[in-house]
């Protein structure tokens, strides 16, 4: 079998002036009044300064946003400079710096480089400094884990010059964070199994000092976990619960995250169409990026005390899978009738949902690739946001929109509850028929959480793509983990 890919790790380093470099980027901007100026222009030396300037006047650069221009420069030290338009510098949020060091890292690994230099000026605020890191990291790790001749090529080195130390460090530690959460979702199915998953969560547990318990299939069992158990019953890969804690924060209570990680969806018995189970690896994003959120949090060191809670099953189809017509007593006492062995996640969650109150948390958040409806509702590039707490909510939108990843609140009202209301059971696991589906299914959830201030994030749109952009690879996005990293930090 071909080994994947190694994960991206390039040297990270910052300066303060401009040494020789393979690859010099520098930026450029355009204000509204249409001047066009490129970043830190008096530290290159006078060639670099007349090409510039030749390239500006005759429009070759033009500072708009998105723009990459290459450019050969005959300066044995400084041979090549790409110089990448930043647009308005007053309108420069932190999602397009990301989005910009990204990119032009992604024009440049087409090809084996040593170093890449990024000149810093002031178009790009301090504060936004580490995102500069964040997409120049994230560039390097895409869905082809395991092509034998590999299009992209990882740098051995990023040098920030105009970036403290700090800024370049928390900007590794999230933009590897991310790539954690990819790197789990990209893997194939079969590798990406729920026991491997719990396998890798307990080795980065191990790595960065957080505490990990994993439940087995016997520890499930005896903790009553019998929604976890009847989803995961007919996979030859039996279902585990990961419980990851970052102990930051002394005796106080912790936030809980909880994570959807069903690692192939299969429908079970109301089996999807092929076309709907090619991309079914993705369906443990939510679980993913509870890893890469707690690993981002105990490597900067939070002062807070987290848990992470990732229930993991696999849906598949055999003589004894769980059944249409099935109640399921779940751990908290609460029954389910299936109608939809498909409507497997929120199965799952129910009692990952009830670990996660054991533990009095105050806050839960809880993600998962859920449902198509949700998509239906917003597209695929927003979030869908419920709660039973609209502070919470609020304050968790704040974070996701610093960070530019959109997402919105959907209404909870109580005449939602009727539509989840079974005539066999407490609960059934879907709606009425196609109306409301991601709401409803927010609801089903709703049942498991008391009187915990809660957020449900959908995020079955922007998980997983499946075109490429300018800035990011096709396939698992890493969605949320910045926005929840920066949503817990503003708690500290």
């Amino acid at each position: 079998m071909i080994d994947r890919i190694p994960f991206p790790a390039p040297e990270i380093t910052t300066s303060e002036k401009l040494s020789s470099s393979g690859v010099l980027v520098v930026f450029s901007t355009q204000s509204s009044s249409g001047k066009v100026e490129v970043d830190r222009v008096s530290d290159l030396d006078s060639s670099l300064k007349t090409v510039l300037t030749q390239l500006i006047e005759s429009t070759e650069i033009e500072g708009k946003t998105g723009e990459i221009v290459t450019v050969g420069t005959g300066n044995p030290a400084t041979p090549m400079m790409v110089v990448v338009g930043l647009g308005d510098p007053t309108e420069l949020t932190r999602g397009r710096v990301i989005e910009a060091a990204s990119s032009v890292v992604r024009v440049l690994n087409k090809k084996p480089r040593q170093e890449i230099s990024f000149l810093v000026g002031d178009s790009i605020a301090t504060a936004n400094h580490d995102g500069l890191v964040i997409g120049a990291i994230t560039a390097c790790e895409g869905q082809h884990l395991y092509q034998s001749e590999p299009g992209t090529h990882v740098p051995s080195k990023f040098t920030f010059i105009g970036v403290s130390e700090q800024a370049a460090v928390c900007g590794e530690q999230l933009g590897s964070s991310i790539n954690v959460t990819r790197r789990l979702v990209n893997e194939p199915p079969t590798i990406m199994n729920p026991t491997e998953f719990a396998d890798q969560a307990a080795a980065m547990a191990k790595k960065e000092g957080l505490d990990c318990e994993v439940w087995d299939e016997a520890r499930l069992d005896k903790e009553g976990c019998r929604a976890i158990l009847a989803v995961g019953r007919a996979s030859t890969s039996p279902p585990r619960l990961v419980i990851l804690k970052h102990n930051g924060g002394g005796s106080e209570p912790p936030i809980a995250l909880v994570g959807k990680g069903v690692t192939f969806d299969s429908g079970g018995l109301s089996i999807k169409p092929s076309e709907g189970m090619v991309d079914m690896k993705c369906d443990m994003a939510g679980a993913a990026t509870v890893v890469g959120v707690m690993r981002a949090i105990a490597k900067s060191g939070l002062k807070r005390n987290v848990i992470g809670l990732c229930g993991l099953a696999e849906n598949m189809i055999s003589g004894d899978a769980y059944k249409l017509g099935d109640v399921i007593e779940t751990r908290s006492g609460k029954t389910i009738e299936i109608l939809n062995t498909d409507a497997e996640g929120r199965v799952v969650l129910a009692d990952t949902l009830d670990v996660a109150v054991q533990h009095k948390p105050t806050a839960i958040v809880d993600l998962a690739t859920l449902t198509g409806a949700c998509m239906v509702a917003l597209g695929n590039e927003v979030a869908g946001l419920m709660t039973n707490d609209d502070a919470l909510c609020d304050d968790i939108t704040e974070a996701a929109m610093s960070e530019d990843e959109p997402v919105w609140k959907l209404p909870m009202f109580s005449l939602y509850d009727e539509k989840v209301k079974s005539k066999v059971a407490d609960i059934k696991n879907v709606g009425e028929g196609r109306w409301g589906g991601a709401i409803t299914a927010a609801k089903f959830l709703e049942n498991f959480v008391g009187e915990t201030p809660w957020v449900h994030i959908d995020i079955a749109g922007p998980a997983f793509v499946d075109s490429p952009k300018p800035h990011r690879d096709a396939g698992a996005t890493g969605v949320m983990v910045r926005s929840l990293t920066k949503w817990l930090s503003s708690q500290a």
